[in-house]
């Protein structure tokens, strides 16, 4: 069981001033703890789930550029594109690019885009869900055959691109793992069982976190069809889902990176809202016992020194 690391609020002490120092500190602090992955959301206004949208939030791509450039081992990816928000082609050469400076760290993480006020906001075109599911699949193939080298033109229902150039390769073999965000049973779970690298699923939430967070979300957001009184049961199912539709398009089980996201407190005593260490554990435990093999996590606390020594003891425990 691996963890990797969730940075989605900027609500830090000193602004603007100390996001670059609190950033560079904090991949530096998750490598020395022993984490295996970076994630940034791919949202330009803040989202429900962490404040209002006039809240500060970094752009993602530009952030993982320089994350990297502090860091030696983290793989850096985004929690996920949103697909309308950038041409295929350009998310592509974006995602290689930061591959080629990082080393071979970067990840493509994307997903058929959901936050609807930022996207009117700002001026992206606001499309029906059956049209951005058409787009995600023609950017998962558009992502293929640009990695593959595959000069030759595309010609989709939305995109056409001449001469997909990718000059240079990425240098991730055979490219940068892609994960696809969303945990539809039939639209998504297709596209991850003849596309992705990796899929992600919510952490099983708790009932504090039902009743904080759900709240807050927009009606269709996919949140919202998680939990219930038996959250670890409603994940052994998508994964027995998930595990049929990789039967169905041959894609062997075991190749797939299976994730989840979710946001536990810790504390040495543990207490109100928040686990110790040991408890931590034995939840990833169990987590890894229905079969994910990386999880994650969102602490609340990022910006303070020291916020990730105990998630360091997690970390140790589980590998």
């Amino acid at each position: 069981m691996k963890l990797g690391l969730m940075v989605s609020r900027f609500d830090w002490p000193g602004g603007c001033h100390a996001y670059g120092p609190t950033l560079g500190r904090i991949g530096q602090d998750a490598e020395q703890a022993g984490f295996s992955s970076l994630w940034m959301m791919d949202h330009f206004f803040q989202t429900p789930l962490n404040g209002p949208p006039e809240g500060d939030c970094l752009e993602a791509y530009t952030t993982l550029a320089f994350v990297a450039g502090q860091t030696r081992s983290l793989r850096l990816g985004t929690m996920v594109s949103g697909v309308t928000h950038r041409h295929p082609g350009v998310l592509v050469k974006t995602v290689t690019t930061l591959d080629v400076l990082s080393g071979g760290r970067a990840a493509l993480g994307v997903g058929a885009s959901w936050f609807e006020e930022e996207q009117r906001a700002l001026g992206i075109p606001v499309l029906p869900l059956s049209e951005r599911f058409e787009r995600l699949e023609e950017t998962l193939r558009i992502a293929h055959r640009m990695w593959a080298g595959d000069e030759s033109p595309f010609e989709g229902e939305h995109y056409r691109l001449d001469r997909p150039l990718n000059a240079p390769a990425a240098l991730t073999r055979p490219h940068p793992p892609i994960l696809v965000g969303g945990q539809g049973e039939k639209k998504t779970f297709r596209l991850i069982a003849q596309y992705a690298d990796m899929c992600n699923f919510y952490e099983p939430p708790t009932p504090e976190m039902l009743a904080e967070k759900v709240k807050a979300l927009p009606p269709d957001h996919p949140m919202r069809r998680g939990g219930g009184r038996d959250p670890f049961g409603m994940l052994r199912r998508k994964l027995a889902v998930l595990r049929e539709r990789c039967d169905e398009y041959g894609r062997p089980w075991k190749e797939l990176e299976k994730t989840t996201l979710g946001g536990v407190t810790l504390s040495r005593a543990g207490g109100p809202r928040t686990m110790t260490p040991a408890q931590a554990v034995e939840r990833y435990g169990t987590l890894a016992e229905l079969g994910i093999d990386h999880a994650v996590v969102e602490p609340s606390d990022l910006h303070r020194p020291g916020s990730l020594d105990l998630w360091a003891e997690v970390v140790a425990q589980l590998r």
